[in-house]
């Protein structure tokens, strides 16, 4: 063998050997860059019941090795929605932790303080053909039944919030994906609406559920003007002529017997006779 083949072999060698070496000490000792993944994450206590805002949230870079199972990547999909377990700082935010979207698990946290939650039941004529949505303004109105004389239809109420249709929480619309074509029919089909009033409005509501009929009419959600005759629709309102009743009063009852007042009369008082006798003659004389 040459001298020139030798020194090839050698160099070669030499060359294997340094790059043997040099992926050993790579795989041993250098480091390694791990891929991340970002996720949100609490950026302060926050408990349960509390409706996410941007400021409560934080982006945070975790190994995807460790990133939770439903961890929430985008802080669109965690705001304004209701945490329904407490969370401490810099904790991910998990799918399991928050509200979804459309239910109702969260309705509760959307309730403002000194503010009340009533459910008002249906249908498709009451309930505006399905029209009304969640967020939607309306104005509760009360019809109480009975003769064209006795019926009458009232506002009880004006411009109050809908927190839900059934169990949906968020507006939807037919005309976007097919689920959210189905949560829109779930809205049509709901049989109450859930509105949020004060307390005393609370009151007036439930007495006229019980009493009559409750409907609402859905208005412009800019419109804050309030209705200027406040006094009940009645069947003069919608000129029908209201024929009074003919009460025929019962005859009156006989009048009572005579009361027969029997006055005591006192025992005749004892008398004084003296038998007389003249001869066969016999009489008697009687003195008082």
């Amino acid at each position: 063998m040459d001298r020139q083949k030798i020194v090839v072999i050698f160099v070669g060698a030499w060359i294997s050997a340094a790059l043997l070496t040099w992926f050993l000490y790579a795989a041993t000792k250098a480091p390694r860059a791990e891929k991340t993944v970002s996720i949100q994450a609490a950026a302060r206590d926050i408990p349960a019941g509390t409706r996410l805002r941007k400021v409560d949230l934080k982006t945070v870079r975790v190994p995807e090795a460790d990133v939770p199972k439903l961890a929430i990547l985008d802080e669109k999909l965690a705001i304004d929605r209701a945490l329904l377990l407490p969370v401490t700082t810099n904790e991910p935010l998990t799918s399991a932790k928050v509200a979804s979207a459309g239910g109702a698990e969260g309705l509760p946290a959307l309730i403002d303080g000194g503010m009340r939650a009533i459910a008002v039941p249906i249908n498709e004529s009451s309930g505006v053909a399905g029209l009304i949505q969640p967020r939607a303004h309306v104005d509760v109105l009360f019809t109480r039944p009975g003769s064209l004389s006795e019926a009458i239809t009232t506002t009880i109420i004006e411009d109050v919030v809908v927190l839900a249709m059934g169990r949906t929480t968020e507006a939807t619309s037919s005309a976007t994906i097919p689920a959210t074509g189905q949560a829109a029919a779930a809205v049509r089909a709901a049989q109450s609406a859930t509105l949020l009033v004060n307390p005393e409005q609370a009151r007036m509501i439930e007495l006229a559920k019980n009493e009559g009929k409750v409907s609402l009419s859905l208005r412009n959600p800019l419109d804050e003007s309030a209705e200027g005759d406040t006094s009940p629709t009645t069947a003069v309102s919608l000129g029908a002529t209201v024929t009074p009743r003919t009460v025929v009063k019962p005859a009156p009852p006989p009048p009572p017997p005579p009361k027969v007042i029997i006055e005591k009369q006192e025992p005749p008082k004892p008398k004084n006779v003296i038998d007389v006798f003249h001869g066969d003659k016999h009489s008697q004389e009687v003195f008082k």
